[in-house]
């Protein structure tokens, strides 16, 4: 009953933030525009709605992402026991990771990207970008660099609550740097190898920093 209570006042938080934003939206878009330096177009009557709507919708899981940090963990750390100052540990160490993630695809992966991409124009090949599309690009990719960086933290707990150990971790390295450089190949919006480093040699180090945290610990 009190998780319930909880996600429906984090829908109605997200629904009412949303709302909110969606006035500040433009000036949103002009922000994130700036990685592009070039017109963004639109195809249908709703686009620019639709892409405005989208925008706010982002801003507003960025801000409110804490609180979804807190009911998250709460619901995941219930069945094993997990509460006090070790929930307080995991949404606070979580955040902070996605925060890390998101900051560092928007002023790294994702300008670099962009720039990797729209290369390929020529002065017989120009771009001609939707809005829609240019905003579906940005947010999802931020948004996914955030959720991979909590990488450490849910190795931590799927050790804490005996579902793996530092063990495991340690003697599938290889197994692990195989499945991030996959994940970096499918995640990272270009094909070439350096946007892949950007993602799978941070994505990889933090799996490092999984296992000293685990030492540190004492969690085997």
């Amino acid at each position: 009953m009190e998780l319930r209570r909880s996600v429906r006042g984090l829908g109605i938080s997200i629904i009412v933030a949303t709302a909110g934003i969606f006035f500040l939206s433009p000036e949103l878009l002009r922000v994130v525009q700036g990685h592009l330096s070039d017109k963004l177009y639109f195809f249908s009557v709703a686009g620019p709605f639709l892409a405005h709507v989208k925008l706010a919708l982002f801003a507003a899981l960025y801000i409110i992402m804490p609180w979804i940090m807190a009911v998250l963990w709460r619901a995941m750390g219930k069945p094993f026991g997990v509460k006090g100052s070790q929930l307080f540990f995991f949404v606070l160490f979580t955040c902070l990771l996605f925060y890390a993630g998101t900051l560092f695809c928007y002023f790294v992966t994702l300008p670099l990207g962009i720039k990797f991409l729209l290369g390929f124009g020529s002065a017989e090949l120009q771009p001609v970008i939707s809005i829609g599309r240019f905003v579906n690009f940005t947010t999802i990719f931020i948004l996914a660099f955030g959720v991979i960086f909590e990488l450490p933290m849910f190795m931590v707990f799927m050790a804490k609550v005996g579902m793996l150990t530092r063990g495991f971790y340690e003697r599938n390295r290889r197994y692990a740097l195989l499945l991030i450089a996959i994940l970096a190949a499918l995640l990272t919006p270009t094909p070439d190898v350096v946007n892949m480093l950007l993602m799978g040699g941070p994505l990889y180090l933090l799996y490092e920093a999984g296992i000293i945290i685990l030492r540190v610990m004492r969690i085997k």
